[in-house]
């Protein structure tokens, strides 16, 4: 599929649906069930291309597996040192997580290894995990000195250092505890803002020696972790796209069933709600430490919000169906402190006023943000995603509530996080006659 053609205000959404797997738990479950001792079972994992780019690695290095493509994995840890060298480059196509924390895990490798990605991939700045990992004593070169991928990777003898992120980023600081499991001494991880904790809940579940302090993390090299079960829940960012599509479509209600609603990650319930989305979650319970519950969504007048920098850090991923919200929101939402969001698989911000404009909203970028004026018709026209996956399902979202045909190209790259987000979409929605 390349493109797409949405014919707006034509369906409200209705039922109860579940989405797919936590893209960020479903990466790091195959990491740690790969280095663990023992067998693991992950149920409900993520077969997206970026989670399967993952899954390959580790079959690259010796791991097997069970279960392919199915409700059910199962993976035959090697134990911490246990990886076999891998006999060619190992490709992360449009994953970030995949490079970023496989360059950690690598670095503590005693092999030689390569890690690249796609088109997209190799712009992403990468001296962000690599400077860190260099003074922990692990060769890594690539292109700009390291700066982007490919990077090639000699890995071990490893020393532990305490170091402090300049960007919260639990990219980096996931990279940097994987490395830590390798190193000499207490690896020490200092964060500006809190960042998901996917990594740290595993890791202690898995009998890792990890401390959690405030915004510092640390965890004891050398010491192995077993292997478990993991029970995968729905992906929050995935919700988002689903929540924004049933605030602002009219009459619309849905219930998302097994929502992972980590702390760290719930920064775009509050806003929705700081905007007056109606957001309702019932039955919270603890799946391996992580919170799980069901979040009902309805239709709801929403208003304009200031996102700030405190914010960002656990609104990281759902910025684009955010600036939808706002499009539709009564008044100015203003988001600042965001500059991060530059490089992500495209320049979210200077992506979303282009195609925000092009749909008639009133954009203005900044360096940091965008200043969306809200409240306008928003009128159909031909967009595209950019090869972002969030990007394109929030135009699609975007779309539905537009007047008049709107046309998406390049739409295929949604399968990065969300396979079957269109049919999944379509069985929700209920035609307005």
């Amino acid at each position: 599929m390349e493109g797409v053609r949405v014919e707006g205000g034509r369906c409200r959404l209705f039922g109860e649906v579940r989405v797919p797997g936590d893209k960020s738990i479903s990466h790091r479950a195959v990491i740690l069930s790969s280095i663990g001792d023992g067998e693991s079972v992950v149920r409900g994992l993520l077969w997206s291309d970026d989670v399967v780019r993952t899954v390959r690695a580790f079959g690259s290095m010796g791991v097997e597996m069970e279960g392919l493509y199915k409700e059910e994995l199962r993976i035959k840890g090697r134990g911490l040192l246990g990886l076999r060298e891998p006999q060619d480059v190992i490709d992360a196509g449009n994953s970030g997580t995949t490079l970023r924390l496989l360059t950690g895990l690598l670095s503590g490798q005693p092999f030689f290894s390569v890690l690249t990605g796609d088109s997209s991939l190799r712009r992403r700045p990468m001296d962000r995990v690599v400077l860190p990992l260099r003074e922990m004593g692990a060769g890594i070169w690539g292109r700009e000195d390291g700066r982007k991928a490919p990077l090639a990777i000699r890995g071990g003898g490893l020393k532990a250092i305490s170091y402090r992120l300049p960007v919260a980023s639990a990219q980096v600081k996931s990279a940097l505890l994987l490395a830590g499991l390798y190193a000499e001494g207490i690896t020490e991880v200092v964060e500006p803002l809190p960042s998901r904790n996917h990594t740290e809940i595993m890791l202690r579940a898995l009998g890792a020696e990890i401390e959690v302090d405030g915004l510092t993390v640390r965890v004891r090299g050398g010491r192995a972790i077993s292997g478990s079960t993991f029970l995968i829940p729905g992906d929050l960012s995935s919700a988002a796209f689903l929540m924004v599509a049933a605030l602002i479509l009219p009459d619309s209600e849905i219930v998302i069933r097994d929502v992972g609603l980590n702390p760290t990650r719930t920064g775009v319930i509050d806003v929705l709600r700081e905007m007056g989305g109606q957001i309702g979650v019932e039955n919270m319970r603890d799946w391996g430490g992580e919170l799980v519950g069901d979040v009902t969504v309805r239709t709801s007048r929403l208003h304009g919000v200031r996102i700030g920098r405190e914010y960002v850090p656990r609104t990281i991923d759902e910025f684009p169906v955010l600036c939808v919200a706002a499009a539709f929101a009564e008044g100015i939402t203003e988001v600042s402190g965001a500059e991060e969001l530059r490089v992500k698989e495209s320049d979210r911000i200077a992506t979303m006023a282009s195609e925000l404009a092009r749909l008639g909203v009133k954009v203005e970028e900044k360096r940091d943000g965008l200043v969306i004026e809200g409240g306008g018709r928003l009128r159909g026209a031909s967009c595209y995603s950019h090869g972002d996956h969030r990007v394109a399902m929030a135009l699609y979202v975007a779309a539905l509530g537009a007047e008049g045909t709107t046309v998406i190209e390049g739409v295929e790259c949604v399968d990065t996080s969300f396979p079957g987000f269109f049919s999944l979409m379509e069985g929700l929605c209920r035609r307005i006659s």
